[in-house]
């Protein structure tokens, strides 16, 4: 019999079902003659630029083709070489807001507005700007919030801004919590509803409400939101509900976390998860939506989604053990090529399909399957098969592979070990004969390793015989 290896069951103390996610190792919907998909290695991480820049990453941006990220309190250029060059210092914070025109490039930090024009670093110091929360640019406006009014600066001079020219968001007495250009609308997420905003040409505040379009979900952090599938996604709830993972659609709001993610989320305090990032990267047909949380990433998969008719979520580690968050961060794609800042330092890295290693550092992976369950009879494994594409390697070392089981969900067994295949062992098979043995009503397994290898994985192939009523 063949195990889905998509995602996998677990269960806790509190007598639940979880789902388990495949651990750096990303679905892929694609017919092979074996399965419906495969499970693929996650590009590795090649530093860049590693010089020191006093800072971990904040932000980054390709802006008429060039790669500028904020790093520690310095803007910086990155070259196509990898050659870092600070360009100005920018206020100490959490995460920055980029937003550009024609002619600059708009940055929030610390809640001060910079622009850079011309190779030119410069803040926005007029008084009427007030704290600069979030930042966007549309129909020629640079658009700011201090949390309770919508700011717009001048449209033949952006350093200016009118008292005079105030919006604000009232369909609830909520805080402005970020700021969003969706299909040329202006788009205002409060913490707990949402609301458009079109260029009606007003001589005071040029933007005027739509009516009928406001959504009764909110955002929960300023950088818990991005541009994604022809539309927008964020993080956030509505009054007196636990936040989840909402995706814009016709107008619309959509649920695309699963009751596993919403498990997850509900683990972080509105404080920690104020703190969030949320990012989309679209390559190879996959539209990857990041969740970065304060000690984990959680990755959806739009596309893929669609194709399989059910949630594709992964998890993504830069730890030896799984446990622990994943290092790159704000992803620019520029000079044909994925840029990525650090969680954990300054470094600059770029994602590679050669390799799965993080820095040079072998990062675990893992899979677990659902339970198979015998009808309630005794059963008996008589093999186990891991099917996959092996001997693709990068050192001299034989990748391990190891496998546990459970019978309740909770406990599991002691680990037996088979090897992955050396460098071009292509036709290596991974199987364990007669290794479990007996099991009552159901068994769950577990497959993991820690390796920069290339394998990917098909299917699970159990040989089950079933022999009578369990007792």
């Amino acid at each position: 019999m063949q195990i889905p290896i998509i995602n996998g069951i677990y269960t806790d103390v509190t007598a639940d079902y979880r789902t388990s996610y495949p651990l750096n190792l990303v679905p892929v919907p694609k017919q092979n003659g074996i399965a419906n998909g495969y499970l693929k290695k996650a590009d590795g991480i090649e530093l860049f630029c590693g010089a020191d820049k006093g800072g971990i990453d904040r932000g980054g941006i390709n802006w008429n083709g060039v790669c500028y990220r904020v790093i520690g309190n310095m803007l910086w250029q990155v070259s196509e070489q990898g050659v870092c060059t600070s360009i100005g210092a920018i206020a100490s914070g959490e995460q920055c807001s980029f937003a550009y025109s024609f002619d600059r490039l708009g940055i929030a930090s610390g809640g001060n507005l910079y622009y850079l024009q011309n190779g030119e670093l410069t803040q926005v110091t007029n008084a009427n700007l007030g704290t600069v929360v979030d930042v966007e640019w549309i129909d020629g406006y640079f658009v700011t919030t201090d949390g309770e009014f919508v700011i717009q600066t001048e449209l033949n001079d952006p350093t200016q801004v009118s008292p005079t020219k105030y919006g604000s968001s009232e369909a609830d007495p909520d805080p402005i919590i970020g700021l969003m250009k969706v299909r040329n609308e202006l788009v205002v997420l409060n913490r707990y509803t949402i609301e458009v905003f079109s260029n009606t040409g007003s001589a005071g505040f040029a933007f005027a409400r739509v009516d009928g379009a406001m959504m009764t979900k909110g955002l929960v952090g300023t950088h818990g939101k991005c541009l994604f599938a022809q539309s927008f996604a964020f993080v956030g709830s509505g009054k007196n509900e636990p936040c989840s993972v909402y995706l814009g659609a016709n107008g619309g709001l959509s649920k695309i976390a699963t009751r596993e993610i919403e498990r997850i989320i509900s683990g972080y305090s509105d404080s920690q998860l104020s703190n969030i990032v949320l990012e989309a990267k679209e390559q190879d047909m996959h539209q990857h939506l990041y969740l970065h949380l304060p000690d984990k990433t959680m990755v959806y998969d739009f596309a893929a989604s669609q194709v399989m008719q059910q949630p594709v979520w992964f998890e993504l580690s830069s730890s030896t053990d799984g446990n622990g968050a994943y290092r790159a961060i704000n992803h620019v794609w520029c000079y044909n090529k994925w840029i990525v800042g650090d969680r954990f330092n300054s470094n600059v890295g770029v994602l590679t399909n050669k390799l799965s290693s993080h820095y040079g550092e072998a990062v675990a992976w893992q899979i677990n399957t659902t339970f198979l369950y015998n009808g309630g009879q005794t059963g008996q494994i008589k093999s186990i098969e891991l099917v996959g594409l092996t001997g693709r390697t990068n050192t001299i070392a034989d990748p391990k592979v190891f496998l546990s089981w459970t019978k309740d969900g909770m406990t599991w067994s002691n680990e037996r070990l088979h090897r992955q295949g050396m460098r071009g062992q292509y036709n290596k098979r991974i199987i364990w004969l007669r290794t479990i043995g007996m099991f009552r009503q159901m068994i769950g397994l577990k497959f993991r390793g820690c390796d920069d290898s290339l394998a990917s994985f098909t299917a699970i192939e159990a040989d089950v015989e079933g022999f009578g009523n369990g007792g």
